[in-house]
């Protein structure tokens, strides 16, 4: 079990623990039974009994061998804890929706408690408290807080970290290139004094020129290798990291992707790492070439004259305050403006992909207004950006200019004193205007940094998501016979709203299950633990007496096939489609797979056979020429372990016939879970599961089941009657 918080002394001191008593979980709640907010209660779970503290003492205690089963049921803003006594429901706690999770995970390890079945999970697993921000954090994670810690600055030296190689040689071709634009000006001063006030000759005054002719062909030189260098880093690193997120989202578990919208998660794959390749292109390859010209156009002018040093710096001070000042504003805004360009892409993705519904229903009018709705948000939004720094960088450019005005001001009267020279003054000039250009490039650097900063946010909170692989060595390849055994499994897709709770069933070896149930009974949640989709949160799903969790994935998948509902036909041919099952499939092998799936007929009849392209998920076939497709594929991997869902539903009379024939063919000899609406579909089932109540009501066969005139008795007569 969890021990989710330390437990405070007082509470230790207050609760009164038999010798054999120890104390498995200590869970704040909040919400007293009158509804009002409090501090310092606590429900505890003991070896042998419930304790509730309200922050004082001991209110309430009972035996769990009383009760026969505990449930956390979520509430408007809320929920609470429920145990049933003798037959009677009674409420425990109540809290707020922060304890949700924590509280099913609670009830839970009450009715394993209730059943006599509890073993404890070493301490590794068990919810601790992090020691910077004193956060609850489950012991095999970081804390979600703390692991965030370093923000831009360590989020670019781990993308950076791979290419060292290349961020160094890019790094000296901006020393270079600061080197030659600050020599410039050092030969533009003697070109003044020596040569054009000092009289020299057209010997001197040529040398002079060809030395600057040289620099500036040097500077040309090294910025063309500089970004070419960063443009092929910057197209690199793009390249990665849309690898590196295509395959963690291949990784990522489907609980994952369901709660984010599509748009969101094909914008970090495109946009966000194109922002970090034209940052790489267009900031970075000058970031370092600005700042180390800065800082030595400081020192000579400093060096060169002190007094017009100092009144040319009054304005950078108001320019650097400016800039930081409002550093958090372009970080707000450049936020808000992703967010608003993942709702336009959304709802693109949306509208494309449903276009069918939306033209049956004559929605497209509808539907474009929705679209101008957020577009015209999303450009608002981007209006406003872009008004800020319209605004913004004028007045920085104006701070700027009047910093070059008093130097030309108070530096020609130092010239007319003869306390500087007219070389010295231009050379001044120079070193001020670089100064100030770069001040104003730096000025836009927060927002090239806010977009690098979002975009990196933003694909790292991809890539740090933590998946919980086992150990490819501690994996086993099982060669599947067939047996499958749910042992007290809970699931639910919030862990709070377990769908399936407490099942249990034996299977054996090349049974035909059927599986019924009224609509949202967690009929598909069943079969999507059994195709690994997800994971259980209590219990075990055995396969031939080993977890699902030990078995090698692709060793499972590879003897697993699935025939669904809504066939899904990637946009190829259809010997792609057959094919993707078992890449290495002959031709042979795919062609007797068409034929066992009665699909081989009406393949032949396309224009081009095999290699006939099907669009836009198979929409240019039938749906029973989709089926069809899908059980030959089904068929090509000669699964072990075979999973139907409503695979037959929506049909007309002919392909029903045709299907049902080539399923009975797939089924044979093979452990089959089929879900069905039509009971007479049913017929070849060695079994009938019911689900009802989040849980197994009645399993047995046709007779027994309508025998006992249950649900599944009166799901029969509806149908007949």
């Amino acid at each position: 079990m969890i021990l989710y918080y330390d437990i405070p002394h007082k509470l230790t001191e207050t609760v009164p623990l038999s010798d054999n008593e120890r104390i498995y979980y200590a869970v704040p709640y909040d919400i007293d039974r009158e509804g009002n907010w409090v501090k310092g209660a606590y429900l505890l779970v003991t070896t042998t009994k419930i304790h509730i503290y309200d922050g004082e003492k001991i209110t309430d205690t009972i035996e769990i061998k009383r009760c026969q089963k505990a449930k956390a049921e979520a509430k408007v803003g809320g929920g609470i804890l429920v145990v049933t006594i003798d037959g009677l429901e009674h409420v425990l706690v109540h809290y707020s929706a922060k304890h949700l999770s924590r509280y099913a995970y609670i009830a839970r390890g009450i009715n394993i408690l209730i059943s006599g079945r509890f073993e404890e999970v070493e301490s590794s697993e068990y919810e601790k408290t992090c020691p910077k921000c004193a956060r609850a954090i489950p012991g095999t994670k970081n804390c979600p807080k703390c692991s965030k810690e370093g923000g831009f600055l360590k989020d670019f030296t781990n993308m950076a970290k791979p290419y060292k190689k290349d961020f160094f040689g890019i790094f000296i071709l901006m020393v270079l290139a600061a080197v030659t634009t600050l020599l410039n000006p050092e030969i533009q001063k003697h070109l003044i004094n020596d040569v054009l006030k000092g009289n020299g000759g057209m010997k001197q005054a040529l040398i002079f020129i060809m030395l600057m002719f040289s620099l500036s062909v040097g500077i040309v030189i090294v910025n063309i290798l500089k970004s070419n260098a960063s443009t092929r880093l910057g197209a690199k690193i793009s390249a990665d990291l849309r690898y590196k997120l295509f395959k963690k989202y291949q990784e990522l578990p489907l609980a994952f992707i369901n709660d984010r919208r599509p748009g969101e998660l094909l914008n970090r794959i495109t946009q966000d790492t194109t922002y970090i390749r034209e940052f790489m292109e267009d900031v970075f390859c000058n970031l370092f070439a600005v700042l180390f010209i800065f800082i030595w156009d400081v020192l000579f002018m400093m060096i060169l004259n002190i007094k017009l040093a100092l009144l040319t710096f009054i304005f950078v001070p108001i320019v650097v305050v400016m800039i930081l000042a409002f550093r958090r504003t372009v970080s707000r805004i450049f936020h808000l403006q992703w967010r608003k360009n993942d709702d336009v892409s959304s709802d693109l993705q949306d509208v494309i992909s449903g276009m069918r519904v939306v033209k049956t229903y004559g929605r497209e009018e509808a539907e474009s207004e929705r679209f101008k709705v957020l577009s015209a948000e999303f450009s608002e939004t981007q209006r406003r950006n872009e008004t800020f720094w319209a605004i913004f960088n004028p007045i920085i450019s104006f701070l700027m200019g009047m910093g070059a005005v008093i130097v030309v001001y108070f530096g020609g009267l130092d010239v007319f004193g003869d306390k500087m020279s007219a070389g010295e003054l231009y050379q001044f000039i120079t070193y001020t205007l670089l100064l100030f250009q770069y001040i104003n490039w730096m000025s836009w650097l927060p927002r090239e940094l806010s977009l690098l900063t979002s975009s990196l946010e933003r694909i790292n909170d991809i890539l740090s998501q933590e998946i919980n692989t086992p150990d490819e060595d501690t994996l086993v390849d099982l060669e599947i016979k067939g047996e499958i055994r749910f042992d007290h499994a809970t699931f639910g897709y919030k862990s709070y709203q377990p769908v399936l709770e407490d099942i249990n069933a034996v299977i054996k070896p090349g049974e035909m299950i059927g599986i019924v149930g009224a609509s949202g009974t967690g009929k598909s949640t069943l079969i999507n633990l059994l195709m690994g989709l997800y994971e259980i949160d209590d219990g075990h799903l055995l396969i031939d007496n080993i977890d699902l969790r030990n078995i090698s994935r692709k060793s499972y998948h590879s003897q697993l096939g699935v025939v669904l509902q809504e066939t899904f036909l990637f946009n190829g041919t259809i010997i792609d489609n057959i094919r993707f099952s078992k890449p290495d499939a002959t031709y042979d092998e795919i062609v007797y797979a068409a034929k066992m799936a009665n699909a081989h007929d009406f393949i032949c009849q396309t224009p081009d056979g095999y290699n006939t392209y099907v669009g836009e998920k198979g929409y240019s076939l039938s749906g029973g020429e989709r089926q069809r497709i899908a059980i030959a594929r089904a068929i090509l991997t000669n699964p072990r372990l075979l999973i139907l869902d409503e695979a037959t539903a929506s049909l007309d009379t002919e392909s029903e016939f045709m299907i049902q024939k080539a399923l009975e063919r797939l089924t044979d000899g093979k452990t089959t879970f089929a879900i069905a609406h039509r009971l007479s579909t049913l017929k070849k089932a060695n079994r009938i599961m019911v689900i009802d109540g989040h849980n197994i009501a009645e399993i047995g066969t046709h007779e027994e089941l309508l025998s006992r005139q249950g649900i599944y008795y009166n799901l029969h007569q509806a149908q007949i009657g």
